[in-house]
């Protein structure tokens, strides 16, 4: 088990902050960063030179775990017995080397009283295949600590797969913390992926009903996360706490919500190293704050995601946003809001560098289509925008320097009658270029220059 002073520390410096319009400049100090035409593809977005190396057992032996022998309930009762009894049987397994470790069909309730602020779960040893059994539960018994783990990994090169891990927010008792009185208890975690287990694939899971995350990456290296279903945690589907070559391929996130930020995918290593991060081809949707934030990712690839507010469902900060220094490359997604958020309509926000407008890499976004939304740049520089369709709210840059605009389309929408000129493409002390942008099938002259600013009169107007 992991030491009380490690879990001390994570409840000390993991504590994740919601969005807000002004935020810290996260200035790297590298230089500004133009990109090599050699390292473009046909569609100008950089190439994705990075891919998360993949699990490998290379002696397949597999042990069922046997219930009678190691005298494991299944039926959801008894959670120091199922804990401890269970953990024997894992520990047990590991040391004969068996790779591949079956958890038949039940109902497993285990939590393990560590420390004051920790309940512990179970944990998977390194070079092993974690199988859940058709109708298998991992559940958290119900407890009072700020911070969880109902599957912890201890070592690199392990597999998590085909089964149901499930929270206590249900019932957890939120206690006050004696130093502050905070109840937010935002710490309960179903799969935590800790900084000394790498080479980790999280495969065919249902993640629901955490107090906290479906699952934390804290400092760990080459992680995939596919066809998950995460949801109904309180704080975030998946948070990328410090992370190199992350995954995340193929999942259903939805309906995270009820402490901040409440996320499905939140990039935010608070100083630590998040790196080399893919976002393919997930189905977002009723999530509180939004889908997907970048606070301190680079080289993040957010690519052909479905993105959606959800009926019934009203966004905080929006379905993307990205902060300033962050390096993101943004392509191919479909995002729809049904009414705005704090931001107004605004399907993608990267959010102001304040005094410091300049960039390490140009943010691409490309070939979005923003149904009822639109997207706002501010006091940062360096974007490459083409090929989008916002249908119903505009694009802005405001003291933004360095925007390629090219063949975009932005749609007219009946709410801003009186505003057409100024609802459309929007622009306060921006430099760049812009060819090829239509307004509906009117093609516009938007006057960027690469010297001097632009700012529309309307704006000035105060429209």
């Amino acid at each position: 088990m992991k030491s009380i002073s490690f879990y001390l520390l994570v409840a000390v410096m993991i504590s994740m902050t919601s969005c807000k319009k002004d935020v810290l400049n996260l200035n790297s100090g590298e230089d500004t960063f133009e990109a090599d035409q050699e390292n473009l593809d046909g569609q100008g977005l950089p190439k994705m030179e990075f891919k998360a190396q993949a699990p490998s057992l290379t002696n397949i032996k597999e042990y069922t775990i046997d219930l009678v022998q190691w005298d494991i309930p299944n039926d959801g009762t008894d959670a120091i017995k199922t804990t401890a009894n269970l953990q024997a049987a894992i520990d047990w397994a590991h040391d004969e080397a068996y790779s591949q470790v079956i958890l038949p069909e039940g109902n497993y309730l285990v939590g393990e009283d560590v420390n004051e602020i920790y309940q512990g779960g179970i944990e998977v040893h390194d070079n092993t295949e974690f199988i859940f059994s058709e109708g298998a539960i991992l559940e958290i018994d119900s407890n009072d600590k700020w911070n969880y783990c109902v599957i912890s990994l201890d070592g690199d090169n392990i597999i998590i797969r085909d089964g149901i891990i499930q929270g206590d927010r249900e019932t957890h008792v939120f206690t006050p913390r004696e130093s502050d009185g905070n109840t937010s208890h935002d710490e309960g975690h179903g799969i935590c992926v800790w900084n000394d287990s790498n080479v980790v694939l999280i495969d065919n899971m249902i993640i629901r009903n955490t107090t906290g995350d479906g699952s934390l990456v804290l400092e760990a290296t080459d992680v995939t996360f596919t066809n998950n279903d995460i949801y109904n945690n309180r704080r975030q589907g998946i948070s990328v706490v410090g992370g190199t070559r992350i995954t995340i391929t193929d999942n259903e996130i939805h309906h995270i919500n009820g402490t901040s930020p409440q996320f499905g995918i939140d990039i935010e290593g608070a100083g630590r190293v998040d790196e080399d991060i893919l976002i393919q081809n997930n189905y977002f949707h009723h999530n509180t704050g939004g889908d997907i934030v970048n606070t301190s990712g680079k080289n993040v690839y957010i690519l052909d995601n479905i993105l959606e507010q959800g009926e019934g469902n009203t966004y905080i900060d929006g379905p993307l946003v990205s902060w300033h220094k962050t390096h993101n490359v943004i392509a191919r997604n479909t995002i729809t809001m049904d009414t705005g958020s704090v931001n107004g309509r605004l399907g993608y926000i990267q959010y102001s560098g304040g005094g410091d407008k300049g960039h390490n890499r140009a943010t691409y976004v490309h070939d979005n289509v923003c149904n009822n939304c639109g997207m706002y740049m501010y006091k940062s520089s360096d974007a490459d925008v083409r090929r989008n369709k916002f249908y119903g709210y505009f694009m802005a840059f405001s003291d933004f320097e360095n925007v390629t605009m090219i063949d975009n389309l932005v749609t007219y929408s009946e709410e801003f009658t009186n505003l057409r000129y100024c609802w459309s493409y929007r622009f306060k002390d921006a430099t760049g270029t812009a060819t090829g942008n239509y307004l509906g099938d009117e093609l516009q002259d938007l006057p960027l220059t690469e010297t001097e600013p632009y700012t529309m009169q309307c704006v000035l107007d105060g429209w």
